[in-house]
């Protein structure tokens, strides 16, 4: 049988005859006959089960996408935010990355959930949202906290705080390779 995401927990079920049946997994109901006669959990119902345990179609809280660096196909929360990154290319702290604007490279020393129009970086400036240097970015995008790795004293007991600098940017503007 073969299974195609529809959305919203529908999935379309095609069968060795060709005959397609509509699998609304959150209520686990399906439109072929066995389920609405017998009201009983068909073997549709069960192979979109299947399917989505061995990662061949989202679950219905996911949507497809492809990575935003390698292009594989992969599943994730509707609600995410883009970039979409695989896990072998998802941003960590400690990753070194690179602003687009620039193409100067940084290290990653925070990451968050809170939105650029969220986060403040002083008084006179607003909010990372708000800095000219954004205004192509979505005020809703994500924020990095990042340093420049040669703009502060390392020392025997790591870097100097009084030398650190700490700078956010919205998430899509940093990438993991120079473009």
């Amino acid at each position: 049988m073969a299974v195609t995401a529809l959305g919203r927990g529908s999935y379309e079920v095609v069968g060795e005859s060709d005959d397609a049946y509509l699998v609304d997994l959150p209520a686990g109901r399906c439109t072929c006959p066995d389920h609405r006669f017998r009201d009983e959990r068909c073997k549709h119902v069960r192979r979109v089960a299947i399917e989505i345990t061995a990662g061949r179609v989202p679950a219905p809280d996911q949507i497809a996408v492809d990575c935003e660096r390698c292009g594989e196909t992969m599943f994730t929360e509707h609600t995410a935010f883009e970039p979409y990154l695989c896990p072998s290319h998802e941003l960590s702290v400690g990753d070194m990355v690179y602003d687009r604007e620039t193409g100067q490279r940084l290290l990653v020393v925070g990451l968050s959930d809170r939105r650029a129009d969220e986060v403040s970086i002083s008084a006179a400036r607003g909010t990372v949202a708000d800095h000219y240097s954004n205004r192509e970015y979505d005020a809703d995008d994500p924020v990095v906290s990042v340093v420049y790795p040669d703009s502060f004293e390392l020392t025997q007991h790591g870097p100097a705080p009084d030398s650190l600098t700490v700078y956010s940017f919205p998430r899509p503007r940093l990438t993991v390779t120079p473009s």
